[in-house]
């Protein structure tokens, strides 16, 4: 392991070259200029983490879709604002001068402070295919609880550091069981559509599609699904497909032609880092502090909020404590995070005004995987672009919409792959653990069992249709359905209900919540675009009567 690896920035020790190179560009820096000009100044503090005992007029937990849109909206309003990330930067090479790791090499930076890989797929031609790795602040967060595994983004950014980048809007007749309380009109009218042009959001060139061999695997699963009466669609994505297309001519680094998706992309997919976080940093009002965790918040003597923060290392230990100051504070964690900490805030006494629907209404967008064996004749590729762009939509006859999913292992594997997003009922609510001092979930592995039963409608007909079976070694031994993960975590602060209905929580002014953790368990489609959108028309809400 190099020496970069072992002292990664955050950790006890600095290595000699990283600190070296560090050291040079800032003295290259200051020598050029002979003395650091006014921008150099403000660029150097905004690198800085958050000073203990500070005082900052707005706090955002969180560097995720609710909280960059959140922290861009206010320094364009002209207000000061601090972002707290419990994950890395992400803006530092590895020894092997990539940010990230690849998919089917997963090492130090792939995992969230585990010493095994947690793969949502286990298992590959019978043999499990986790890997030990060393002990780090990795991009991707496999929590475990309440009989479920959670796959969270860790970093500056958020869940856009690891999802696949589909970027959909709902179709308007759904959105009515997603927010009841929210104006369609606004939305669609409005707010998706800025939110759109805020991610960057556009569609594959379909032409380009129907050649190009990484998306073989696409064009087989669009033939089962239309040869068994599905409706098959091109999915929207916040991916450059410029960049692809010449990615696939091999003029530029691959990176989802290399099949990178899991944990991180080095090239082409624009990530918050590339578009609501670059903003927000450009106006020179947003300072953003990795590695740091919030673990309390509270009322302070003379108005506003006390902050209690934790400073970690990348083996994930306390360095420092850090009490601040906010006047208002906005809850940006993601779904668990967000719904985890209220809960613990609420039941220990420091927010006591929260109401009872905190931490309720959490479900799993429905998610459900599975892969389907296909015949010889329908390779999917060996090269597979690690970015999917197209679903199969069975929402209103079946409850389900599949996602065909890359298998991006590098070999022909004759495989279909689907993440299916699927109307499941189910609602689970964390709750405060006082004896084991932590927060848990109520979710039923059980639960499950209607997502399977919606995304049979649609493979079960393809089966039969093609004459294939379902891949039983992908989960397990002899295990068809992915069942025991989620990457849409949604509610636990719902809108309207743990909330008011733009955010604002119940029973203590200048507190807001503005991520996932709003929206009632299922959006439908992939999630982060009715997120962003809803935060969008929140924080134009809140900006206009509470600042």
């Amino acid at each position: 392991m190099s020496d970069s690896v072992m002292h990664d920035k955050g950790s006890k020790g600095v290595s000699r070259r990283r600190f070296i190179a560090g050291t040079s560009s800032i003295l290259g820096a200051v020598a050029l200029a002979g003395h650091p000009t006014a921008a150099q100044a403000k660029a150097a503090a905004a690198a800085a983490p958050i000073d203990p005992g500070a005082h900052v007029p707005v706090l955002v937990i969180g560097t995720g879709y609710g909280g960059s849109v959140a922290a861009l909206r206010l320094a364009q309003a002209g207000i000061d604002v601090h972002m707290i990330e419990m994950g890395m930067a992400w803006d530092t090479p590895g020894s092997d001068g990539k940010i990230f790791c690849n998919t089917t090499s997963p090492d130090y930076r792939s995992y969230w402070l585990r010493t095994k890989t947690k793969q949502p797929i286990s298992n590959f031609l019978g043999f499990p295919i986790d890997k030990n790795i060393p002990r780090h602040t990795g991009i991707l967060d496999a929590e475990e609880m309440g009989g479920i595994i959670v796959y969270q983004g860790r970093g500056v950014g958020g869940g856009s550091l690891v999802n696949g980048g589909m970027a959909v809007t709902p179709r308007r007749e759904n959105f009515g069981a997603v927010l009841p309380s929210v104006n369609a009109d606004e939305m669609y009218g409005t707010y998706y559509p800025r939110a759109n042009a805020g991610l960057g959001v556009s569609t594959i060139d379909p032409a380009w599609f129907d050649t190009v061999d990484c998306y073989q695997y696409a064009r087989v699963g669009r033939k089962h699904a239309q040869r068994s009466g599905f409706p098959f669609i091109f999915v929207p994505d916040v991916y450059d497909w410029d960049y692809m297309k010449q990615e696939a001519a091999g003029t530029v680094p691959k990176s989802a032609v290399a099949g990178e998706i899991l944990y991180g992309n080095n090239h082409g997919k624009k990530s918050l880092q590339q578009t609501y976080i670059a903003q927000a940093k450009a106006t020179g009002k947003v300072t953003i502090s990795p590695l740091h965790k919030v673990t309390s918040v509270a009322p302070a003597a003379g108005g506003g909020y006390t902050v209690v923060i934790d400073q970690i290392n990348t083996n994930g230990d306390t360095t420092t404590t850090k009490t601040v100051t906010a006047d208002k504070v906005f809850f940006a964690a993601g779904s668990v995070g967000t719904s985890k900490l209220l809960v613990k805030l609420k039941a220990t006494g420091a927010l006591p005004n929260l109401n009872s629907e905190t931490g309720k209404g959490w479900g799993d967008n429905g998610n459900v995987m599975c892969g389907r064996a296909n015949h010889l004749w329908d390779p999917t590729g060996k090269v597979q672009s690690g970015i999917p762009c197209s679903g199969i939509d069975n929402w209103a006859a079946g409850g389900a919409f599949a996602e065909v999913a890359p298998l991006p292992t590098g070999i022909e594997t004759y495989a279909s792959f689907y993440l299916s997003i699927t109307k499941n009922p189910n609602r689970a609510q964390f709750s405060w653990n006082a004896a084991a001092g932590k927060v848990d979930l109520n979710w039923q592995t059980a639960w499950k069992q209607a997502s399977i039963d919606m995304a049979k409608t649609i493979f079960d007909k393809i089966n039969a249709k093609e004459g294939t079976i379902y891949r039983t070694d992908l989960f397990g031994t002899y295990k068809i359905w992915g069942d025991h993960l989620t990457y849409h975590p949604l509610g636990g602060a719902v809108l309207n209900k743990a909330t008011d209905n733009y955010g604002r929580l119940h029973g203590h002014p200048g507190l807001y919540v503005i991520d996932g953790s709003l929206i009632p368990g299922n959006t439908s489609v992939n999630p982060f675009v009715t997120i962003t959108a809803l935060a969008e028309r929140n924080i134009e809400k809140i900006i206009a009567t509470d600042l």
